[in-house]
């Protein structure tokens, strides 16, 4: 017995100092750690460029919206129920994967002045299958007085001058995390734009001539 013993002894000493595959040991204990935090930081950085595709959409949105016209012989350009629509489609092909069509809301507002000087949303569209709403106002608000104070978060208001519209965009997009709800939860990402119409624009009303476009209504 006491050989066996001392035998026993001499290989636990012997595995007690062998070092070998150690690193392999920690890594593997780590590896898991190490996982969690790669797929986490791939999560933050897809919902932060999943911020800035849609930003980048209401921006486009905005600026495509405020040049859109149909030249008019001898007559200031009108805005038409097809010039929306087609802003709205680039929006779509512009959003890629993302598909903004099936996942979010595309809003567009006209901010103009009304006959006292007040501010007013004088018509607005919404291209999109979510059920999302304007967060700052909607079509016919302030058409009469100077109570409605723009659109825009508190602070950050804009304000249309008289005989000028401006084309406010805003964006509602459905984010659905890649791997982890608990870190990063399903969330509406809103962003808005807006921008000033770049040439004359007949502003008595949204034009609708034959053939007839459908008329994206909110």
């Amino acid at each position: 017995m006491k050989p066996r013993m001392a035998g026993l002894g001499r290989f636990a000493r012997r595995l007690w100092r062998d070092q070998k595959a150690l690193a392999l040991i920690e890594f593997a204990y780590s590896l898991p750690i190490l996982t969690m935090l790669g797929m986490g930081g791939v999560e933050i950085a897809n919902l932060s460029i999943t911020h800035m595709r849609v930003s980048q959409l209401a921006l486009s949105l905005a600026d495509n919206s405020s040049r859109a016209k149909q030249e008019i012989v001898a007559g200031v350009p009108h805005m038409r129920e097809y010039d929306v629509n087609e802003a709205f489609k680039a929006s779509a092909l512009q959003s890629g994967g993302l598909d903004v069509v099936h996942n979010g809301r595309l809003i567009l507002s006209s901010l103009e002045v009304n006959a006292q000087g007040g501010q007013w949303i004088h018509w607005q569209r919404c291209y999109g299958s979510a059920k999302y709403n304007s967060s700052y106002g909607k079509q016919g608000d302030g058409v009469t007085g100077t109570s409605f104070p723009g659109m825009g978060p508190a602070g950050k208001k804009v304000k249309a001058e008289s005989g000028f519209a401006i084309m406010f965009a805003e964006v509602v997009y459905d984010y659905k995390p890649l791997l982890f709800a608990s870190l990063v939860p399903p969330q509406a990402i809103r962003k808005t734009a807006a921008m000033y119409v770049r040439d004359d624009r007949d502003l008595t009303q949204i034009y609708n001539p034959s053939p007839t476009a459908t008329v994206s209504s909110c």
